[in-house]
């Protein structure tokens, strides 16, 4: 994973054997594009994933995916950012799909795809409880994000809503790094979401969990179904539960409250009601 920007400002290696894939809603963002003309300079199939049908990405790429999840209303919409993740799950199972080693994960991933809509629905009741959440949180000045493998991604795009609808400072953290910086600032007072759904790295997160706790941090976590006793002893923390999918689709699960508390937070602090309407309107996925 290459932030467009950085590639182009180190000049990073790309050959003639490599595929470039870009990803971009509107296919018109300038770092993504400049980057895209390096990689054809040098050579490399060129990939593009975009929303735009005839935007700048997808003429001047090779081959790729428009995505069409519908116009974008706000800049913060969730429709884009999940269906982008689909999009690259699904050329990941083409990719692999040779490989007789893979081929019990490959189903599950596949089975996974065919009931994210039903799930997403699912979570979208949640939209009371993250009014309520956001109420609790309205007089935060700061707000942060832990995520973990699949979901580090996750607590950057959750950070990343709240910071430009809400306008509150909200970071997006590697739960790892926790140690290095950031547990200095847990108080009662700093809220925390920690992404803690059901993956490889559950266990990890349940030891972040208590050394936050140790330092009587103020913890929202997230959890798949079932798992509120096991990440939240004696109800020490606010729990919210999700769903559980396939470890690699749960961001198009996990991304959706978060969106709802943005949205919340948004109408809550008093700003322009029509863009969180329509922000509201954007969370479902195609």
């Amino acid at each position: 994973m290459e932030v467009a920007s950085d590639l182009l400002d180190r000049q990073g290696p790309i050959y003639r054997e490599d595929t470039a894939v870009f990803v971009s809603q509107s296919g018109e963002t300038a770092d993504t594009l400049l980057a895209l003309d390096y990689a054809l300079e040098n050579g490399a199939l060129c990939v593009g994933i975009t929303n735009t049908v005839g935007s700048t990405l997808s003429r001047k790429t090779h081959c790729g995916v428009h995505i069409n999840a519908g116009c974008e209303i706000g800049v913060a919409n969730t429709k884009a950012y999940t269906s982008q993740i689909v999009a690259m799950a699904m050329m990941a199972l083409a990719i692999g799909s040779d490989q007789i080693s893979t081929q019990a994960r490959r189903n599950a991933i596949i089975s996974g795809l065919t009931s994210l809509p039903n799930f997403v629905s699912e979570v979208l009741k949640l939209d009371a409880e993250m009014k309520e959440l956001a109420s609790s949180l309205i007089e935060s000045e700061s707000l942060l994000v832990f995520g973990r493998g699949y979901n580090y991604a996750t607590a950057l795009e959750g950070a990343l809503k709240v910071k430009e609808v809400a306008l509150i400072h909200s970071e997006g953290m590697l739960a790892g790094e926790m140690k290095h910086g950031p547990l200095a600032l847990v108080d009662e007072n700093l809220p925390i979401i920690v992404i803690a759904t059901r993956d490889a790295c559950f266990s990890k997160q349940q030891s972040v969990i208590q050394q936050l706790l140790s330092r009587k941090g103020r913890l929202i976590v997230m959890c798949s179904k079932g798992d509120a006793s096991a990440v939240s002893p004696n109800g020490s923390c606010r729990v919210i539960e999700v769903p559980g999918v396939a470890d690699c689709l749960q961001p198009v699960i996990n991304i959706s409250p978060l969106q709802l508390l943005a949205y919340h937070l948004t109408v809550l602090r008093g700003f322009d009601v029509d863009q969180p309407r329509n922000l509201a309107k954007s969370v479902t996925t195609q």
